[in-house]
């Protein structure tokens, strides 16, 4: 049975968006490689990062918060804070994929926030589904390559930290989040939590402030959000 053509061009399209996306995204992996050994990861934990969490924003907040001299218990918290999300991406995409038994785990390891932007961009399950996973097997190599080539070349340099690559971490996660900040009220709870974390700086020890910054940016975020009307229901249904 032959495919249509109009269903073809669909797949070339996905494809080809899912190895853009991976491309792209994939090279922010080259900076993470290098601050995960500057923040003082060996090569080896850093490639086990982007192996076993497989989550950017997750990764960067995590070596950031080495690299500020916090704990090993900070900067885990704050990355599994900021991976909660794909908890309920994994909501979502679960009756998209239908994906059962072992399946379910190797899809669990790829929900992030390109492959549901992808999935859900999709009009039928099979496009849903070829887009799930094209997206993200693609970005799970490319990232971990990027991992692996910066890592190795952070290395082999006598002492990452005076090219200042210690800066890099925080700075990449802002080019990471940047974005969002211009979605909605995002920038105003944004600014609340950088707000209560300079301020608990000189108090609490290093990578505290950030998971008092998150709470705070939580209540904030709680709060801030406007309450639907009976009319904003009607114009989403």
């Amino acid at each position: 049975m032959s495919v249509p053509a109009a269903e073809r061009t669909a797949r070339r399209a996905v494809v080809r968006d899912a190895v853009a996306i991976a491309l792209t995204t994939g090279a922010y992996a080259l900076s993470f490689g290098a601050v995960g050994v500057a923040s003082g990861l060996t090569v080896t934990q850093t490639s086990a990062l982007s192996v076993l969490m497989f989550s950017g924003g997750s990764q960067f907040a995590l070596v950031g918060v080495l690299a500020g001299g916090g704990g090993a218990a900070s900067a885990i918290s704050v990355a599994l804070l900021l991976g909660a999300r794909n908890a309920f991406y994994g909501i979502r995409l679960a009756p998209m994929l239908g994906v059962r038994g072992a399946h379910r785990l190797l899809a669990g390891q790829f929900v992030i926030d390109e492959t549901t932007a992808m999935t859900v961009g999709q009009e039928s399950v099979r496009l849903q589904r070829l887009a799930f996973w094209a997206t993200g097997v693609s970005l799970f190599v490319l990232w971990n390559l990027g991992t692996l080539v910066g890592a190795l070349g952070a290395g082999a340099l006598a002492d990452p930290l005076v090219l200042g690559m210690d800066a890099a971490a925080p700075a990449a996660f802002l080019a990471l989040l940047w974005p969002r900040l211009r979605e909605g009220g995002a920038l105003p709870v944004a600014l609340a939590g950088a707000v209560v974390c300079m301020v608990a700086v000189p108090f609490v020890p290093a990578g505290v402030p950030i998971l008092l910054a998150a709470v705070a940016a939580a209540v904030a975020g709680a709060f801030g959000r406007k309450p639907l009307t009976v009319d904003d229901r009607g114009k989403g249904a």
